[in-house]
């Protein structure tokens, strides 16, 4: 932070309602915390601390800061300093990613792998977007919750994010919590939905290594947007928020696939509505211009929609879970809706790109769109790099082939092809007259050696990859798929829901999609 007089004017006008926001929950802590029984877990509140602590804060910081304004004394200008660093302090805040439900609505690409193991961008993925977004945020704590079809991305985590990995977590950690059973009726229950699977996990706080952490970071693992948490972590604590939720300004087409909320000019929650239909979806509209949008983009976007990431004090989570609601399931649907009338809920507005890559069109919509100029999203970005497992895979061959607006991942063998807005993945072999166009190619899992391949056509099978003469559009290609020669993939009947998995394929929302390690025979017309 720069040492100047402008500079401490800001930090001292944050500080200061930061310290309000503390003095006033002193003098009336029952409007803003309410809980069952008075106790957080394993911690009465100590309200009447908090308001003297309050008070004395208050009284010696602004005696110090007024003199550091007056003489620009370097002691007070370090003190202001220390207070923002303290805010920003990653050391405590451990991030929490859910790995999500079943992942029908992104079948099959969910039938052996969990949503967060999903590929995405044709290198990565989607669990390496709130891994990257935590290590570029200095976040080194992290759990990962698991529970279905979760042996690749445990695979993948042990490979990507472990110690000897080259990165480097210091002091911290990444877990995977897997779901278990335990001990008792209750215990016998798998997770029942996101607070479920925490509430399950919460003497996880009570460890040693967790006494120094302040806030707790809730993050899907199915969503593509990058962020700097730490930003947001500070907002939520300057404010003295309970529990803070980042949102976005959203459409009427999409709004109601949302949790919505309405806010004061304050940005404080007063309402929220998991998911509203109908006459409750309009009844959600609000005046966007509060989030700072312009007249016009608040007409076209009238509602403010969660982007399911939060920030709890740790012991308000601890209390909502244990005892304040202890049988409710989900954040979005239940927790937080019966929070707003008790706790002090922040919204914090990130008007950036973020996609919730949670059906089969929007994974292959935000997948294209990496292929767009200008693109919304990128993963090249140097300053705040995107990590992914480290495969060592040599650069691509491309030998007389035609690409246009589209992304080549590395290991990759393209010959004499024509290749159109499609994203190829990892490993991929695409042969002679090949023309993709609006196509996402996840790739490989391995190589076959060109005397394999040799075996297998003589054998009249099918290789690993697309065969020659084969034009494909509006398709998604999951790993190891074989795919022979002359097939044509085009859905040119408009089909917009088809179970042909005996034929190795589904199409879902009218995209075609090629099941892992299916063979689709020479010839095949779809």
């Amino acid at each position: 932070m720069a040492v100047s007089a402008d500079h401490c004017r800001i930090s001292l006008s944050v500080a200061i309602q930061s310290r309000s926001s503390v003095a006033l929950a002193g003098r009336n802590p029952r409007g803003l915390v309410k809980f069952c029984n008075g106790e957080v877990m394993g911690k009465k509140l100590q309200l009447s601390q908090v308001q003297q602590g309050g008070s004395s804060i208050k009284n010696k910081k602004n005696g110090h800061v007024c003199k550091s304004l007056l003489t620009a004394d370097v002691a007070g200008e370090s003190k202001l300093r220390d207070l923002d660093l303290e805010r920003r302090d990653p050391k405590t805040v451990v991030a929490i990613i859910l790995g999500g439900g079943a992942g029908t609505r992104l079948f099959p690409l969910t039938k052996r792998r969990a949503k967060p193991a999903v590929p995405i961008g044709g290198a990565y993925r989607l669990i390496d977007v709130p891994m990257s977004n935590c290590i570029n945020s200095g976040i080194n704590k992290v759990y990962i919750l698991t529970q279905f079809n979760s042996a690749s991305l445990n695979r993948h985590i042990s490979r990507a994010y472990n110690f000897g990995s080259g990165t480097t977590f210091g002091d911290g950690y990444v877990e995977v919590l897997a779901a278990t059973q335990t001990p008792g009726e209750s215990g016998k229950k798998w997770f029942q939905g996101t607070a479920d699977a925490v509430r399950q996990f919460h003497w996880l706080f009570e460890d040693a290594r967790s006494k120094d952490i302040e806030d707790v970071l809730i993050l899907s693992g199915d969503h593509l947007y990058r962020m700097d948490y730490m930003d947001y972590i500070q907002n939520h604590r300057q404010s003295g928020a309970d529990i803070t939720i980042s949102c976005l300004p959203m459409d009427d087409s999409r709004a109601s696939d949302f949790g919505l909320m309405k806010i004061d000019k304050k940005g404080k929650v007063l309402s929220f509505s998991e998911k509203p239909k109908g006459n409750d979806l309009k009844a959600m509209a609000v005046d966007t211009t509060v989030l700072g949008l312009s007249v016009e983009e608040a007409l076209k976007k009238p509602y403010i929609a969660s982007m399911g990431v939060y920030v709890f004090k740790k012991e308000i989570l601890l209390n909502l879970l244990r005892w304040r609601f202890p049988t409710a399931n989900d954040f979005g649907s239940e927790i937080i809706p019966a929070s707003a009338n008790e706790f002090f809920i922040k919204a914090y507005l990130f008007n950036d790109y973020w996609e919730d890559i949670g059906t089969i069109r929007s994974f292959f919509d935000a997948n294209l769109a990496l292929t767009e100029h200008p693109n919304k999203f990128s993963f090249y970005d140097a300053a705040k790099p995107m990590y992914t497992s480290r495969r060592n895979l040599p650069p691509s061959k491309i030998d007389g082939s035609k690409i246009v607006d589209s992304i080549i991942s590395h290991g990759s063998f393209l010959t004499d092809c024509l290749i159109e807005h499609s994203v190829v993945g990892i490993r991929s072999r695409i042969n002679t007259n090949v023309h993709l166009k609006d196509t996402v190619m996840l790739g490989a899992d391995y190589y076959e050696t060109d005397s394999e391949v040799l075996s297998l056509l003589a054998e009249g099978r099918v290789p690993v990859g697309i065969g020659e003469n084969t034009k494909i559009k509006d398709c998604i290609i999951d790993k190891n798929a074989r795919i022979g020669k002359n097939v044509v993939i085009a859905n040119t009947e408009g089909v917009q829901e088809a179970d042909r998995s005996s034929e190795g394929f589904y199409i879902r929302s009218g995209v075609t999609v090629i099941l892992k390690n299916s063979t689709i025979e020479d010839g095949l017309s779809i």
